[in-house]
């Protein structure tokens, strides 16, 4: 069996023979992440999608809805996705159709959709936003529209985040939209994991439910939390973890005179890990199989690029 350091060594030597970008998210597996050229959260790789992808190829390491976004941004290249049964959950709460019927129910009000949601759903929105950038986002698009509320979806715990920090209401769309990653964390969990290490600091995602989030001591996207262990004095050395492992994992390796805990055992984005390293390896060298190929229709991605724009150009 190819050992894990060989195959790494055999993609970076595709990828620089083919002239290929890898981008991946934190919670891919670590060593998916240690040949990335690029890293980050949804924020982070669109904006890295659509200022630095300057190959006919990218190979993208997360989720669906992910190399949808940089196919809409980068529509003269060849997006690719390992493993193409990597979708999000989340994405499947929120329809064109839904947000269609919530803006003609309340068309005073601006749709802000999440990014992690379809391409077709994001050409229905007046303008897209990510965990790290949602509050402001609400903040923007509301005071240009003018309105005392803004339509939100598919999550409804970053909704519910957004509109406690903004004072601005939030109308879910739908209802019970959410990450099942992040929502199944309860504050039995945090209590629990509290009591095991009291001294260290509680970080949690925003699409945590709220009495989760208020038990902790930052809330924040995968790249903020990142952050906040990366900056913290070195004194305050020891954090509590409430996203997906994989972030446990990139930061535990960067740091490794902190100590990170999870926040809950099994904290896994099953999608995520649909990814291996044997699967990029396949994709560098059948470049135009078209099963890998994650190309949104013209039509669509005309309309979906403006709310995307829209989101780059607030944040």
């Amino acid at each position: 069996m190819t050992n894990i350091k060989q195959l790494q060594e055999e993609i970076l030597t595709l990828k620089k023979k083919n002239d290929v970008i890898i981008l991946a998210h934190y919670y891919q597996p670590i060593q998916i992440q240690e040949i990335a050229d690029f890293l980050g959260d949804s924020l982070g790789l669109s904006r890295t999608a659509k200022e630095k992808a300057n190959t006919e190829y990218i190979i993208f390491a997360g989720v669906d809805f992910m190399a949808e976004t940089a196919s809409i941004i980068n529509q003269d290249k060849h997006v690719l996705i390992p493993n193409y049964e990597s979708c999000c959950p989340m994405a499947a709460f929120l329809t064109p159709e839904m947000v269609k019927e919530f803006k003609q129910k309340y068309p005073e009000f601006p749709a802000v959709v999440y990014v992690n949601s379809t391409a077709a759903v994001k050409a229905e929105s007046d303008i897209c936003c990510t965990s790290s950038n949602a509050v402001k986002i609400v903040e923007k698009i509301r005071k240009d529209f003018d309105s005392n509320a803004v339509l939100f979806g598919p999550d409804a715990n970053l909704a519910d985040y957004a509109e406690q920090i903004s004072s601005i209401k939030c109308i879910k769309m739908p209802e019970n939209g959410h990450c099942y990653v992040h929502s199944q964390i309860t504050v039995d969990d945090i209590k629990s994991v509290k009591k095991k290490y009291p001294n260290a600091k509680l970080m949690v995602h925003p699409e945590c439910i709220r009495d989760v989030r208020e038990l902790s001591d930052f809330v924040g996207s995968t790249s903020k939390m990142y952050n906040f262990a990366k900056e913290s004095p070195s004194e305050v050395n020891e954090f509590i973890v409430g996203t997906e492992v994989g972030l446990l994992e990139r930061m535990a390796q960067d740091f490794p005179n902190k100590a990170f805990y999870t926040a809950k055992e099994k904290l896994i984005c099953h999608n995520m890990k649909k990814h291996n390293l044997e699967l990029i390896k396949y994709v560098l060298e059948h470049l135009d199989d078209k099963k890998h190929e994650v190309k949104v229709p013209f039509e669509i991605a005309k309309r979906a690029i403006k709310p995307i724009e829209k989101m780059l150009e607030y944040s």
